[in-house]
């Protein structure tokens, strides 16, 4: 029987297109987070990042979180949600006080946070993260503890990542209907560069591209922190769906399919492999075509190239376009396709290798690939339980109902107003 959750227990729950994960890992005394055990489950209301069928997105939620409940022998109550639909904006604004060149008091650091936390006016948007990442003594950019300096003004970068609300109201609501406590729902881009990312790589700069079944999530990295991301509505599931009606066969087949004989890369031998096809309808006593291999992968290439055309105009709208020295990281399910890093690198012109999860101890050999890194970059996310801005309201009110405007804009000038 499940016995009550222990202190440091940690929940996170990634709802995304194709499936729902969830994942219970302790937090030892050494730090390091200890997996207790996992769940998953096929989601069937999600469609492209969206909650399109709250019953079916509750259902699945439930069975994962109770999968993993069982193998823990825990009983959670709250868990750490992702948000991986599109419409996302991430901006670094920046906001300084004068000090008069006395020693950097805590004092000071808490009032030019609360200055940063009433100068955020998202418009009507919902705010998922409003965190403090460095700050600036005297010009000096990239001081992380400026406690006990003496300086002339005090500077602060803060990252804030807004959305519609209502795409995050509803699996708020798909998340409560299943009896757990929402403690946070996190942007997928910032979970997933946790769980896939050096420090080294976010400070010298690195594109995440985190190909999921539905939605294509490009994140920029640069000194540090996310500094800009994008979605596209185009994920694995489009290679599925365009194998399953290309050859007249059902979705199920044609994902099994596109794992076990396709690739990205073409091979003089694929002319000569053949496949049987199981048609959708199968006729009683009548056999399917049969494809070459070679078939089979000019569909999946034909997908990837309209793919990687749509990421490489998002990464030039997010100014990383020089080749020389900045890496991609491909993550997501769509990063198990064999042979997608080498034909990423080749579309894109940059270094490109697949990212995987780190920093979980007794991590399960079937969640430890691409296609759960958001569910270990949730974990990491929580252990780590960063500053948000937010929390020092004292009326925790995540959206602001006003005249429409562009986020971005509003946002720098209301930090200028405070300057």
């Amino acid at each position: 029987m499940a016995k009550a959750a222990p202190e440091g227990l940690i929940t996170a729950l990634d709802v995304g297109s194709s499936k729902v994960s969830a994942l219970i890992a302790q937090k030892a005394d050494d730090g390091s987070l200890v997996v207790l055990g996992t769940g998953q489950r096929e989601s069937r209301g999600v469609k492209r990042g969206y909650v399109a069928d709250l019953h079916a997105t509750e259902l699945a939620i439930r069975e994962a979180v109770e999968q993993a409940e069982r193998i823990a022998g825990q009983n959670i109550e709250d868990v750490w949600v992702s948000f991986s639909a599109g419409g996302l904006i991430s901006d670094i604004v920046r906001l300084e006080s004068d000090l008069g060149g006395h020693r950097i008091e805590q004092n000071d650091v808490d009032e030019l946070l609360r200055a940063g936390r009433d100068a955020i006016d998202p418009q009507g948007k919902m705010v998922l993260h409003a965190q403090p990442t460095r700050y600036t003594v005297d010009g000096l950019a990239g001081v992380r503890r400026p406690l006990g300096l003496h300086a002339e003004r005090l500077g602060v970068d803060i990252h804030v990542v807004a959305t519609d609300g209502a795409p995050v109201r509803n699996l708020d609501h798909c998340v409560r209907s299943a009896h757990l406590e929402v403690r946070s729902i996190i942007a997928a881009p910032v979970a997933t560069g946790l769980a896939c990312l050096t420090d080294e790589e976010r400070e010298l700069g690195v594109a995440l591209v985190e190909i999921g079944a539905g939605v294509t999530n490009v994140s920029v990295f640069s000194q540090g922190v996310l500094s800009g991301l994008a979605s596209i509505p185009m994920g694995s599931a489009d290679i599925t769906d365009d194998i399953a009606s290309s050859f007249g066969t059902a979705r199920a087949w044609a994902e099994r399919t596109k794992c076990f004989h396709g690739s990205a890369n073409l091979s003089p031998r694929d002319n000569h492999e053949m496949i049987d096809v199981v048609p959708a309808i199968p006729d009683d006593g009548t056999e399917g075509p049969r494809i070459t291999k070679a078939q089979l992968n000019a569909i999946i290439r034909k997908r990837l190239e309209r793919l990687m055309g749509e990421i490489q105009k998002e990464l030039k709208k997010l100014s990383f376009e020089d080749p020389a020295g900045r890496q991609i990281v491909l993550t997501g399910g769509g990063a198990e396709l064999k042979g997608v890093a080498d034909y990423a690198q080749q579309f894109l012109g940059s270094a490109v290798r697949v990212g995987r999860p780190k920093g979980l101890v007794a991590l399960p050999e079937a969640h430890a690939g691409p296609a759960f890194a958001t569910l270990a970059g949730l974990a990491r996310f929580a252990a780590a339980n960063p500053i948000d801005l937010r929390a020092l309201e004292p009326n925790h009110q995540m959206v602001t109902r006003t005249n429409p405007g562009a986020l971005i804009q509003r946002l720098i000038a209301a930090f200028r107003a405070n300057y």
